[in-house]
């Protein structure tokens, strides 16, 4: 293929891809970022229940 054929070629499929706007599913991504946040509140932090216990200001310098 010549290079002004693969250009044009490119050219078209930039274009497609540039103007392409699929339906978008909003509760799917509602329900999937709900479940996102979910499992990060849950990781944040495992240990926080104890930390009162072990960090006191006596530590402070």
């Amino acid at each position: 293929m010549g290079r002004g054929r693969q250009k044009a070629k490119h050219t078209k499929v930039a274009r497609e891809l540039k103007y392409f706007s699929p339906d978008t599913n909003y509760s799917a991504l509602q329900q999937e970022l709900s479940a996102a946040e979910a499992s990060r509140v849950r990781e944040e932090d495992p240990w926080a229940e104890y930390a009162s216990k072990y960090n006191t200001d006596d530590d402070e310098d």
